[in-house]
């Protein structure tokens, strides 16, 4: 982040707040003045928080960028100076847990999950994160190819789900999406960043994403698992209630109270990293105090961010998605919502807070190599198949094994033909774009065309999360087989641009390589938040 006021850059991230939130806001506002329209105290409700939704993300983005990415990077880089495999274990699972546990998104799918008690799915999905968390980071220390540890996992994935009642089979490919959310991916991939960082190897770039990727693999296996413990007792799943407002102090009266709920919980989320974080900084080695001062202006920001984002999203966008839902699935063009909802899914990842790091974070490491504008469009062509799938699911009931075995099939199909980086990327992006947006407005809108339907809200609604989380991983790599394209003409052309900037596939190359790919020193490119150890100024 250049090196600006904190009002020039919170005007600078209010900006990119307001080009991301107003597309999907505008057709959903289309929608309910045309073919959709809606309860006018859930219209009013979705444009306050359409507003809460904009300054929440401003504040989150910078805040992140202040205290959740050197936070992670510090930890990571600390933790792998010990050389002790043990405390790496410790420190990861410890982590994976914490910051697992009181993830927003987590909250949504465990509240409206049938049958399986609330905090059994929360405590067994933090486990999972916390043990997957555990082999990215053996993973990165030993240098292991990420695509064979995904297929092998999700091979283990796939046979156990064949054990296990299809009702569980939605719930817990969504927990596998839900649980990269606002909290848990800027510190996971700050941190696999700090890991990389210490290695002088050609590959430590490419090695820092992926972490997120082995994290939406521990929360599956982890439902799975306790679907094969309770057996054949799915149910059918709640449907959302919708709140009336006989008054705009009405309307006023429900935000006030909601608002303490959202501050108790972020800051139920946030205590438990930041505690660790400075207990860790104490007994390793201190920052300076005005890199901690900086820290906790960052956490101040992400803080009142997310209370404002989440509070926005759950009782603005939620009540609004359902409405359409259940609106266009009871109507006699009610697969009109496919293209609807598609349009919607196009946008929609755009206001994903968690994109927003992915995308500064894969500039900065492949210096600029992977332009943000491609990879941007990738993931919104991605994300509106998916959500076209899913809405197709909910309108005919089609089981979610049959687009996920060959949704995954492809993917992995394809990342024998693009750069490792390419296939770290797109499975890290798949978790990513399954944000707070996607289980606020995207999954109560397939709720709502289900019930419309008269179809399982458990086997067909849910999965849609799943289904955000999926065709990334093959649009990315599609990208990823344009641009190994397009390098290889450059070559040929004798364009030396672009190679000596980006990539070279000559193996004989002094330069260092990825699968053909170059990766310029991380010490150079990535966004280095601290300097000796000590965090620099933002």
């Amino acid at each position: 982040m250049p090196k600006l006021k904190y009002k020039a850059a919170l005007v600078h991230m209010l900006k990119d707040s307001v080009k991301a939130v107003l597309p999907v806001s505008l057709i959903i506002l289309i929608l309910c003045f045309t073919v959709a329209p809606i309860d006018i105290s859930a219209f009013t409700s979705f444009i306050f928080g359409s507003v809460m939704i904009v300054f929440g993300m401003a504040l989150f983005s910078l805040g992140a960028e202040m205290s959740m990415t050197p936070m992670g990077e510090y930890v990571g880089a600390q933790m792998t100076k010990s050389k002790k495999i043990w405390l790496i274990i410790a420190l990861s699972f410890a982590v994976g847990f914490m910051i697992t546990m009181s993830e927003p998104d987590l909250q949504i799918l465990a509240q409206y999950a049938p049958s399986i008690p609330k905090n059994f799915i929360i405590y067994s999905v933090s486990a999972g994160v916390g043990a997957f968390l555990v082999v990215a980071m053996l993973r990165i220390l030993f240098g292991i190819k990420l695509k064979y540890l995904l297929m092998g996992f999700y091979a283990v994935v796939f046979t156990l789900a064949f054990f296990v009642d299809p009702d569980f089979w939605a719930i817990a490919f969504d927990s596998g999406g839900v649980t990269t959310g606002p909290m848990t991916v800027p510190f996971i991939m700050a941190l696999g960043v700090g890991v990389a960082s210490i290695r002088y190897d050609s590959k430590g770039g490419g090695d820092s994403f992926g972490l997120v990727a082995l994290c939406s693999v521990g929360p599956i296996a982890a439902v799975l698992i306790l679907g094969l413990m309770m057996g054949s007792e799915g149910g059918q799943g709640e449907a959302f209630d919708i709140l009336q407002f006989d008054s705009s102090r009405d309307f006023a009266v429900h935000y006030l109270k909601q608002l303490p709920h959202y501050f108790k919980e972020i800051a139920i989320a946030l205590l438990p990293i930041v505690i660790f974080f400075f207990v860790y900084q104490f007994f390793v080695k201190p920052l300076s105090k005005k890199s901690i001062t900086k820290i906790l202006i960052g956490v101040l920001y992400t803080y009142f961010g997310l209370v404002l984002f989440l509070t926005g999203a759950n009782v603005g966008f939620m009540p609004a998605g359902n409405l359409l839902g259940l609106y266009l699935g009871s109507s006699n063009y009610s697969f009109i919502a496919v293209p609807i909802g598609m349009l919607i899914g196009f946008f929609i990842v755009a206001a994903e807070p968690a994109v927003q790091i992915l995308q500064k974070q894969v500039e900065d490491v492949t210096s600029g190599a992977i332009p943000k504008k491609a990879l941007g469009f990738a993931l919104e062509i991605g994300v509106a198949i998916s959500v076209g799938i899913a809405i197709l699911r909910a309108l005919t009931g089609i089981s979610i094994m049959y687009p996920i075995i060959i949704g995954y099939t492809i993917a992995f199909v394809l990342s024998f033909f693009v750069p490792e980086i390419f296939t770290s990327i797109a499975f890290d992006s798949g978790g990513v774009a399954s944000g707070p947006m996607t289980a606020c407005f995207l999954l109560p809108f397939s709720m709502g065309i289900c019930e419309a339907m008269g179809n399982n809200i458990v086997t067909d609604a849910f999965g849609t999360v799943a289904m955000v989380a999926m065709t990334p991983l093959i649009a990315i790599q599609i990208l990823g087989v344009v641009y190994k394209i397009k390098l290889k003409k450059a070559e040929t052309s004798a364009l030396p641009d672009i190679i000596d900037d980006v990539t070279e596939f000559n193996n004989t190359a002094e330069t260092q390589t990825i699968d053909g790919s170059k990766i310029i020193d991380l010490d150079k490119t990535m966004s280095a938040t601290y300097i000796d150890d000590e965090i620099i100024e933002f």
